[in-house]
């Protein structure tokens, strides 16, 4: 029996209409939720990210830009620039689309966002306060993958999860979104003995390595829901054979477009699992969606904290 395919993209849309209608009271009230996109030089990928991220602003009605150095701007220039979208009241999220390029500071640039602009959720200050429970902004793929869970009636609560990869922007916050939803957490990595013995524990598995097919169908317990966050582009016609031989569509794809994408999880996990996200379609349509939703999340935190702030100070006086 195949596992019922969970629709990232049908999910996405309830989630970006709902922040639609969101958007639309704040508006009312007199706030209008703001975001800016940093562009440096032309990456023809990342030109498409931004350019998606602002479309899906127009769509919510909230209020966006782009700002687009050159490619040889310096990175103390590129400092100022932050600093001057920091200081901005109608912008509540900056994000600066990563890769940089490689004579710019990346760490230091990102470190310089106020953390109440930081839309991505990676400045150590919103780690910090994801890891004590407390209001902040979340990365974006990992708070989506929470939501695929949720709006999936898959239990949480109890359950064993195991994520498979540490990184700072998916493996690490995943692991601490599940463990506050009261989930029993394992993070593996490439150092981990026994990988598929670990995997075969788990009721939910959240795949985010970065290699292409690394789970295979004897990691996998019968029945388990697998969150699969890897996006790889297939082009050898052997590893594609191997993989999706068979599978009419991918083949018309493949014959005409020379690749595919494919997941960290083994196409073959589809006849275990209970529950599955599929590449494309599963994951990464949250990603942009929790964005926005960030964007709106830190519009709110800020105008309450400048209502705390007024409050104190007429306390003050």
């Amino acid at each position: 029996m195949s596992a019922r395919i969970i629709d990232g993209s049908k999910i996405s849309a309830e989630i970006k209409a709902e922040l639609a209608a969101e958007v639309n009271e704040l508006i009312k009230e007199g706030l209008c939720p703001g975001l800016a996109a940093v562009l440096v030089g032309n990456d023809p990928a990342s030109e498409v990210y931004v350019r998606s991220k602002v479309k899906t602003c127009e769509q919510l009605g909230l209020y966006s830009e782009k700002i687009t150095p050159s490619a040889d701007i310096s990175t103390d220039e590129l400092l100022a620039i932050v600093e001057d979208l920091n200081r901005r009241e109608e912008i509540d999220g900056i994000l600066v689309q990563l890769p940089l390029p490689k004579h710019i500071d990346s760490k230091k640039v990102l470190l310089a966002i106020d953390p109440a602009k930081d839309v991505d959720g990676f400045h150590p200050v919103n780690v910090g306060l994801l890891s004590t429970q407390q209001p902040g902004l979340v990365p974006c793929t990992p708070a989506g993958c929470i939501e695929i869970l949720r709006r999936s009636a898959i239990k949480l609560e109890g359950s064993e999860a195991v994520v498979v990869g540490r990184s700072d922007i998916v493996g690490k916050p995943a692991a601490m979104l599940l463990t506050n939803a009261n989930a029993t957490v394992t993070i593996c990595h490439s150092r981990t003995r026994d990988l598929g013995e670990v995997c075969k524990r788990a009721d939910i598995l959240v795949v985010a390595i970065g290699r292409a097919a690394v789970l295979t169908p004897g990691m996998v317990r019968p029945g388990a829901t697998v969150i699969d966050v890897g996006i790889n582009r297939i082009t050898d016609k052997g590893t594609f054979e191997a993989l999706f031989k068979g599978d009419a569509a991918r083949e018309k794809q493949f014959a005409e477009r020379g690749s595919t994408l494919c997941g960290d999880v083994h196409p073959a996990v589809m006849e275990i699992a209970g529950a599955i996200t599929p590449v494309p379609g599963g994951v990464g349509p949250l990603t942009i969606a929790m964005l926005m939703s960030n964007t709106v999340k830190a519009a709110k935190l800020r105008r309450a904290t400048r209502v705390l702030a007024r409050a104190s100070h007429h306390t003050a006086l």
